[in-house]
């Protein structure tokens, strides 16, 4: 299955490095189990060495993964097949390995994050939420954890002490927000013991698609506080309520923007009293497009959720609420004139990125998803990533059928 699989997608170079380095993999593993724990772990310390004498990854891919395969099964009592070496051989070679679901990727990172963590560089494994983060660290980590490397994980909680240490892990374990944040927050940095991450160097991504192509715009903002003008936010909401859709104004519900017309720009222009609402030096026209936005694009228990006086945002891609973060720009503050509750400062933005600038900054980026090949040519275009799909260790019974 493997062989026709291959046949059919791979050039013929790749089918045979594959296939050659796979029977390798496979003699060496019968070596791996006449080994006793002590010496199966000593390894990565022969694996260091060479390393050091000029040995490339590489060359020794195929000791390290045999290394890796016999400890999971040790450890965890799950050994990896041949398509999850092929699925480790795609990550550490920089590309998508596209997999189907059940086939195994938390174990598949195992093999590349050890070969990659070799060097002491350091590995990032970005997930997609905190739940994930603690659950691989803790249970497929042992292995590398048994194999003699440090593994860690970074949480929304944790102190930048604590986020240092894990961070200098051979292995660490992070969402993509925490990586995001915690690099804005390194830049803004004026002092060297303020720094919680060292350079990165090789990266893999699970849910690729999700957080390199459906959240790959969104921008990470940190932000300083900055006094607000309470009663502007109060007046512009009542105003909005007096606004007429279609008539005063329009709304493209795609892009989240609003326009007024002519009649919503004269109605606002004799309630404010003054003459024009597009001078350089009136601010009223930001005041309020924010509350119509509040008013239309917002919805308590969906966009947000009320608690103790403070609006607390939903994530629009996790479902999760995330205390602390406030949308800038204004907006945040007239949502809360929406609610008739205390409005707090603003604040103007100090550090901005978006997940497509922060991990094109990897040198070696990598990903695994089960539904990548839709996406392939973004994915090449924007990140220079292949992807290659990869076959399900048994023949797929499933019958798997359009979303739409």
């Amino acid at each position: 299955m493997i062989t026709d699989w291959l046949k059919t997608t791979l050039a013929k170079q790749k089918i045979e490095k594959y296939q050659k380095t796979i029977q390798i993999i496979n003699k060496l593993e019968k070596q791996r189990r006449n080994e006793t724990d002590e010496q199966l772990a000593n390894n990565t310390l022969s694996l260091k060495e060479k390393i050091k004498k000029g040995k490339t990854l590489e060359e020794l891919l195929p000791e390290a993964f045999s290394i890796v395969r016999e400890a999971s099964w040790r450890i965890l009592k799950l050994r990896h097949f041949d398509v999850q070496l092929i699925g480790g051989m795609i990550l550490h070679g920089g590309e998508i390995a596209e997999m189907r679901t059940g086939e195994g990727k938390t174990i598949v990172a195992l093999l590349p994050a050890y070969l990659n963590a070799l060097t002491g560089k350091g590995v990032h494994i970005v997930t997609a939420n905190e739940y994930l983060v603690k659950r691989d660290a803790n249970w497929v980590g042992q292995v590398h954890k048994f194999l003699g490397l440090s593994v860690g994980y970074i949480t929304q909680e944790m102190a930048p002490d604590q986020r240092r240490e894990n961070y200098n892990c051979d292995i660490c374990y992070t969402t993509n927000g925490e990586l995001g944040f915690d690099y804005l927050r390194d830049n803004m940095a004026t002092k060297i013991n303020e720094i919680v991450q060292r350079p990165f160097h090789f990266c893999i991504v699970d849910e690729i698609d999700s957080i390199l192509i459906d959240e790959a715009r969104t921008p990470l903002i940190i932000s300083g506080p900055f006094e607000a003008p309470q009663e502007k936010y109060n007046e512009a909401f009542n105003l909005s309520n007096e606004l007429l859709k279609e008539i005063d104004y329009t709304l493209d519900e795609k892009g989240k923007t609003i326009f007024l017309t002519e009649s919503g720009t004269k109605k606002c222009e004799k309630r404010l009293q003054i003459t024009n609402l597009y001078t350089a030096d009136n601010t009223w026209i930001f005041f309020i497009i924010n509350a119509l936005k509040a008013k239309d694009f917002f919805y308590k228990n969906r966009d947000y959720i009320l608690r103790d006086k403070e609006i607390i945002i939903v994530d629009e891609f996790t479902g999760r609420t995330m205390q602390g973060r406030r949308w800038g720009e204004g907006l945040h503050q007239a949502i809360e004139a929406k609610e008739n509750i205390p409005i707090q400062d603003e604040t103007q933005t100090l550090a901005t990125i978006t997940y497509q600038s922060l991990f094109l900054l990897y040198p070696r980026l990598s990903g695994m998803t089960g539904t990548a090949e839709t996406e392939k040519e973004e994915f090449y275009e924007t990140y220079g990533l292949n992807v290659v799909e990869v076959p399900t260790n048994k023949k797929n019974i499933r019958v798997d059928l359009p979303d739409s």
